[in-house]
């Protein structure tokens, strides 16, 4: 069962990665090799942490719905930015609606010192018009996946008090780079990687196209002209951000578990102290 589970994760990631491949025409046979290994790498990655009994790199493994959140959100983004941009290529009504969508948000979003603003002013000055509106767009649509993938996120949580609904917490399993005996006190640990996180989910939006800018001198400048080029650097920086917030919201809420499971201890103890040998 468990062997199952890990080949329909690693085909669904598959599916994922070759989705602007088959969403774009025009895919050259040097592009779809490098599509095809990177495929294969990641389909072996997630078969063998989730086919083995022993954890490897991947957190929250054993913790639904955590990374089932983080990878629809991730493939809606993929997708939706396709479309997006398969519209400039072969227009119908699906790709015109969610053009209407992107360019709505899009215009709500683009404000001064925004992320989105900040995406599309490191992009040159000689850019075609067209092309800056197609990125903005573009931003603005990622950006609100990723707003409304912390909404469900945090919603969940509450509603059906995650990670507690699938039984008990392994903290070996879910978070194999975190080592509890490492010293110092685990909830304190916990509580200030879940402030680092959180506040670099906030800052991260900001700070990747202020970086990417100043770093046009020794580089060069950044065009994102070509279609796959935009839907991967677009949605990895919607998708990182969201990401971490969720790692340190996730982190918090073991932090408080395990809180609340040292009060009942304490309180279960003190109120038998009569019952207990001198």
């Amino acid at each position: 069962m468990q062997l199952t589970g890990a080949l329909v994760r690693a085909f669904f990631v598959v599916v994922m990665i070759a989705t602007p491949s088959l969403l774009l025409p025009g895919i050259h046979s040097d592009g779809a090799q490098i599509i095809a290994l990177v495929s294969l790498f990641a389909a072996a990655l997630v078969l063998f942490e989730y086919a083995s009994a022993y954890p490897g790199l991947v957190e929250f493994r054993d913790a639904p719905p955590f990374n089932r959140i983080r990878f629809v959100s991730l493939w809606l983004t993929v997708a939706l930015l396709s479309l997006l941009v398969r519209h400039g290529m072969e227009p119908s009504a699906a790709t015109g609606a969610i053009l209407d969508i992107a360019r709505r948000v899009g215009n709500v979003v683009d404000f001064a010192y925004s992320p989105v603003r900040l995406v599309v002013s490191m992009l040159p000055e000689n850019t075609n018009p067209v092309h800056a509106e197609l990125v903005r767009n573009a931003a603005g649509l990622s950006y609100l996946i990723s707003i409304v993938t912390l909404g469900i996120f945090i919603i969940l949580q509450r509603l059906f008090r995650w990670p507690l609904r699938s039984g008990t917490f392994n903290v070996w399993i879910n978070l194999p780079t975190f080592d509890p005996t490492a010293g110092g006190d685990v909830v304190s640990r916990l509580e200030r990687d879940a402030r680092f996180n959180i506040a670099l989910g906030f800052l991260l939006p900001f700070l990747t196209p202020a970086v990417i800018a100043s770093a046009t001198s020794l580089f060069g400048s950044v065009s994102l002209g070509n279609p796959h080029t935009l839907i991967w650097t677009v949605a990895a920086w919607a998708f990182l951000p969201a990401s971490l917030f969720m790692r340190g919201i996730a982190m918090a809420r073991i932090a408080g578990m395990i809180t609340d499971m040292r009060l009942l201890n304490r309180q279960g103890t003190d109120g038998n102290e009569g019952l207990l040998p001198a």
